[in-house]
């Protein structure tokens, strides 16, 4: 058989792991804009408004080495499809959280968050090498890797727009305001699982080893500059999700509390230009890559990071500035159009260029030289993505005592720690270690 009779037999699934890359960014993205639904129904703080996403993060760090367990014993394909059933599951408890007493819908809706981080993960473990071996490896399985990669932020983008459009009056928003969006997710999820089950489907080939997978981790962490790599890639995430997630809570939030009392609809449109930068990044950064190191492009980042989180701290909030933005009108009516916003927004959104380019060069400069103990590594790092949860909850809980823009001295601290490893931390200083 050909490659294009193989390509065009696989365009199905491939259309179908696409999607998938598009859920990840999906089901992930809508725990921070739901901290301003969960902030106003069950009337909690700004960090108990953030603990689905933390629920959805902490996940990783439950899951992240079963999944890899997982896949080496029952295959890519079957944990796919286990993935986007627990996808469903969880979701499918957030959507009961619309309808049980508000007495116990908050531990429900929890529960879903924790649930769908499952998936999250897993998904994670599959969806890339599955691309790359549906497209026959080699530059065509890397082209659809971007591919999916690209969809994925322009989910990330359109998830908290669509969101902030459906929460209508801030006072009174409840999870069954977003009930359209949790139905398209079982949707997709629903659709994927039947196609893939129904499909035959290459199974990417992995490396086999006799070590135990226990040897491999220890092995790894015997590396310095991989330890603290692994550390970045915990502030990064929390960074990532923390920036856009507390600026969304602060749009949102009512004057007289520390916020900018914006509607909803505009809040989710900025905070989805955030993704929306990330995305730019990211393909700005693949031009970039063969000429320019991880470390200068990690190092650039990270810097240009710090300056524009110091400018939202000490900008004052009353200076803002137009946007073009999506709004809606007192009859409830979507538009798009010029808005006001605080100017400390603007620079919290342009983070998002910095924080594109940053999780391939914190992976690139972590598992140099490491060998054979790269694919325990990856797994440690997995584990390491709870970071999004965590500390997105550490920062919520600075704004509830000192104020929004205090609470991003937890973003800038990140991002110094990034800028550490950057320029010291990632050299590895252990190449006396057999990695053979």
């Amino acid at each position: 058989m050909t490659t294009k009779e193989q390509q065009k037999n696989y365009t199905l699934p491939i259309v179908m792991m696409i999607l998938l890359f598009g859920m990840i960014s999906f089901v992930t993205n809508l725990a921070a804009p739901m901290g301003v639904v969960v902030k106003s129904q069950f009337s909690v703080s700004n960090a108990l408004g953030m603990l689905g996403n933390a629920a959805n993060f902490i996940a990783y760090a439950v899951m992240g080495i079963p999944a890899g367990i997982l896949l080496q014993k029952v295959g890519y394909k079957k944990t796919a499809l286990i993935a986007i059933a627990i996808g469903f599951i969880g979701v499918g408890i957030q959507y009961l959280a619309g309808h049980t007493p508000d007495t116990s819908a908050f531990v429900v809706y929890l529960t879903g968050a924790f649930v769908a981080g499952f998936s999250m993960c897993l998904l994670n473990t599959v969806v890339n090498p599955m691309l790359n071996t549906l497209g026959g490896g080699g530059n065509k399985g890397n082209q659809l890797i971007q591919i999916g990669g690209s969809f994925n932020s322009v989910m990330g983008t359109i998830t908290p727009m669509f969101v902030g459009s459906l929460i209508g009056e801030v006072a009174s928003a409840k999870i069954t305001n977003v009930f359209p969006v949790l139905y398209i997710a079982m949707g997709v999820f629903a659709i994927v699982f039947f196609v893939l089950l129904s499909v035959n489907i290459p199974e990417p080939t992995a490396e086999k080893t006799t070590e135990p997978l226990s040897n491999l981790m220890l092995g790894a962490i015997k590396f310095r500059h991989f330890i603290l790599g692994a550390i970045g890639i915990f502030v990064y995430v929390g960074v990532e999700v923390g920036t856009p997630g507390t600026l969304n809570l602060f749009l949102t939030e009512a004057a007289d509390k520390g916020g900018a009392a914006i509607d909803p609809t505009i809040a989710g449109f900025v905070a989805g230009t955030y993704w929306f930068l990330m995305l730019i990044g990211r393909l700005v950064g693949a031009a970039m890559a063969a000429k320019i190191s991880s470390k200068k492009m990690l190092t650039f980042a990270s810097s240009i990071g710090i300056v524009l989180v110091l400018c939202a701290i000490f900008a004052p909030s009353t200076s803002q500035v137009s946007l073009p933005v999506m709004q809606t009108s007192a009859t409830g009516t979507i538009s798009f159009g010029m808005a006001l916003v605080p100017i400390n927004a603007v620079f919290l959104v342009l983070v998002g260029l910095c924080t594109s380019i940053m999780w391939g060069g914190i992976f690139n400069l972590a598992v140099e030289g490491l060998g054979k103990y790269l694919a325990a590594a990856s797994g440690i790092f997995m584990v390491l993505v709870c970071g999004g949860g965590l500390l997105p909850l550490l920062q919520n809980k600075v704004a509830d005592l000192s104020g929004f823009m205090t609470s991003y001295w937890v973003v800038f601290a990140g991002l110094a720690y990034l800028l550490f490893y950057a320029l010291v931390g990632s050299k590895n200083v252990n190449k006396n270690i057999s990695v053979k």
